[in-house]
Parts: structure tokens; sequence; C-alpha cells
């Protein structure tokens, strides 16, 4: 947001901060209700009795997460509380219940990749009027958010939902030494993130699996246009 106040793009900046707030109320709230469900169809309850199996975004919204959604385009929400030890299969079912975040983000994506295809073809979004380049940069934002945060979430890095992935390849003992350092890593991270280290090439990854996801959502719309 702050790249399009320096430049004077007030009407980008405030279609930013927009679809960020869609970010953090819609698609967050969906991201952890995607881990909690899963969790408790396979068994864990955890998170149903801590209030967490509902897409009420103000059970899942963390301030400071949500900020930096606002102000940067990534960040995150409460984490839902799982006990691995009341699955049947601990590891992989971990590592499922955890892969259901990034692929909510996912799916959501490819859901506005979808939608954008609709109003491009019955003309909505067709030319250059202010309502028609509104509407796309707000659903090409949440599409980009989103594919950006699953991309994110899954680094094997604690706390992210990679690192539960990670979790069913590595010897228990490996595991748990990685986690004890777990603040420090996320600290690390977010300062790669800030400098460029880490945002360029996840950046790259996101891209790439945008263009493949909108190649596959425009399909059914090739006969169309």
């Amino acid at each position: 947001m702050f790249r399009y106040l320096i430049s004077g793009d007030i009407v980008s900046a405030i279609l930013f901060l927009l679809s960020g707030v869609f970010i953090v109320f819609c698609t967050l709230p969906i991201h952890e209700t995607a881990h909690a469900y899963v969790a408790y169809k396979l068994g864990d309850n955890t998170a149903k009795y801590q209030g967490r199996l509902t897409l009420n975004p103000l059970s899942h919204i963390d301030p400071i997460g949500g900020l930096m959604i606002l102000l940067f385009g990534f960040g995150w929400a409460k984490p839902v509380p799982v006990n691995m030890w009341k699955f049947k299969r601990p590891k992989r079912d971990m590592a499922i219940t955890a892969l259901a975040g990034p692929v909510s983000n996912i799916l959501l994506a490819f859901l506005f990749m979808l939608i954008y295809n609709v109003l491009l073809v019955t003309g909505v979004i067709a030319g250059y009027s202010t309502v028609a380049v509104g509407i796309h940069f707000f659903i090409v934002q949440i599409i980009s958010i989103n594919l950006y945060l699953a991309v994110f979430n899954l680094l094997p890095i604690p706390p992210l939902d990679g690192s539960r992935l990670l979790n069913a390849f590595l010897p228990d003992r490996i595991y748990y030494k990685i986690m004890q350092n777990e603040n420090y890593i996320m600290v690390a991270v977010l300062v790669l993130i800030a400098t460029g280290v880490l945002s360029t090439p996840l950046s790259w990854i996101a891209d790439w699996l945008y263009n493949g996801l909108s190649w596959i959502a425009g399909l059914p719309f090739r006969f169309l246009g």
C-alpha cells in the first residue's frame, strides 16, 4: 500500500486496502477454519472446543498479522490449536490438517479467477472505465494475496503450515529440535521477506501458480469470448 501512496495513486492504495480487508475478514478465517474442520474430521476436537471451528473472523484475527496484511499484503491469523496425539495416525493426519489451510487459499484464488472470467465474458469489466479497472484490480489483488499466502505458509519452517508437513518426514528428535527455535526462525524469515531476499522467490512461485491456475480457470470460457 505504501508504494501506491508514495506514487500518489490514492485509488490503488484504497483498493489494495479493501482487498486486504477482504483477506483479513474472509480469507484468513476460511484458512483457519479449514485447519479446524479437517482436524475435527480426523479425530481432534481441540479447535472445536476452543471456538475455532467457525468462520467468525473475530475468532481468528491476529492484530499484528492482520495489520501486516493491510499494509504489506502478507500476514497471518491466530494459529488453530491442534493436538496431533488425538489423531489415529498422528504424523499423517497432522500433515493433512496443515495442508488444508494453503489448499483453501488456492481454491479461493481459483474461485475468484472463475468469477473474473465470468465478469469478463459478460462485459462487466470490459473496457477501461473506472469501475472496470477497479474491479479488475480488486480481484487480481485477492487472487495474488491468496496465492502468496499459500506459498508462504507452505515454507517448511515453524510455525508455518509447511513445518507440520515436514514433521511427516523427519525423525521426531530432529523435528523437535527445530521447533525449539521456532520464534528465532520466524523473526529471521520476516527479516528476509522485508529485505526482499525471500519475497522474490516466493513471488516467483506464486506467479507461476497464478499463471497455471489462470490457464485452467480460463478453459471453460475459451469458446465464449
